[in-house]
């Protein structure tokens, strides 16, 4: 199986040599690995273009875009300006983090399972983070929720959910339209990989906004919008993240923000959320 990976990275010098050697040393490496140089001011293109010069199948590209974060969306923008660049029949297809480092096996250990079930449409490890000396689970999701990081998906059911959505949420909307296409979803907890960089760090109002955004155009009613904002704002200890996210599902609802998935995949979608909500009120 044909793996391709595109690496979205902007200002990632800190991290990226870590992270390349880690792929580099894999008992069965990715067939292609193409990092996206996006606007960075610092060494992220010529240590990516290093590694370049050495393994043929490592390619760097640049990209220039507005220099504005605009949260979820150009992340996805990015990926799919690599997505472009793409030279193979890819089987697998990988959105990945410049700041991780994966376990040597990674990559054979993903090939086995995706080959092992054909039903299988996303697959991942599980993502640590380094407390007092530590490397301890990084608990701001299940471990059977392949993460934003380390996404890897089977083509077929990348190509039937359209490919990323581009905004806040596109790691969770991938997942609930992988079941809508009646794929399965694994992680294995025995693939450690290091996440670098904590996750949730430098949230702002307008971000937070977007995460009601990205609730309605996954067409939530506002009732569940409010539970999972809620959720979200106790997690993050920020009863800000509720209100602003609130207030931006309504701006999304009122100027008729298109959703990212059709009426079928919504009314899915809503129905799996609300049957979560319930089994968990019944315990």
């Amino acid at each position: 199986m044909q793996i391709s990976i595109i690496i979205p990275a902007h200002n990632e010098a800190k991290y990226l040599n870590a992270c390349l050697a880690s792929f580099v040393a894999q008992t069965q490496p990715p067939d292609e690995l193409i990092v996206v140089d996006d606007n960075s001011t610092d060494e992220t293109y010529q240590i990516a273009a290093s590694f370049a010069t050495r393994h043929p199948w490592i390619t760097v590209v640049q990209r220039k875009s507005e220099d504005v974060h605009i949260p979820g969306k150009k992340v996805v923008d990015t990926f799919n300006f690599g997505l472009q660049k793409t030279k193979i029949a890819y089987d697998l297809i990988g959105k990945f983090d410049a700041d991780i480092i994966l376990p040597p096996n990674y990559f054979e250990v993903m090939r086995n399972r995706f080959k092992a079930n054909w039903l299988l449409g996303m697959c991942s490890g599980v993502l640590h983070v380094e407390k007092n000396g530590v490397w301890q689970f990084e608990g701001i999701a299940n471990k059977n929720h392949v993460r934003g990081p380390i996404k890897l998906y089977y083509r077929q059911l990348f190509e039937l959910m359209g490919g990323l959505k581009p905004g806040v949420g596109w790691d969770t909307v991938d997942t609930l339209l992988c079941m809508f296409h009646d794929f399965q979803i694994e992680t294995d907890e025995n693939l450690i990989v290091k996440h670098l960089r904590p996750t949730g760090h430098g949230y702002s109002v307008k971000s937070y906004q977007q995460k009601g955004k990205a609730l309605y155009q996954m067409r939530y009613d506002i009732a569940l919008a409010k539970i999972a904002l809620l959720k979200m704002a106790l997690q993050a200890k920020s009863p800000l993240l509720y209100l602003q996210g609130i207030v931006g599902y309504l701006k999304a609802f009122f100027t008729g923000t298109k959703p990212f998935v059709t009426k079928a995949e919504g009314k899915y979608i809503r129905k799996h959320r609300w049957k979560g909500v319930i089994s968990k009120l019944r315990i």
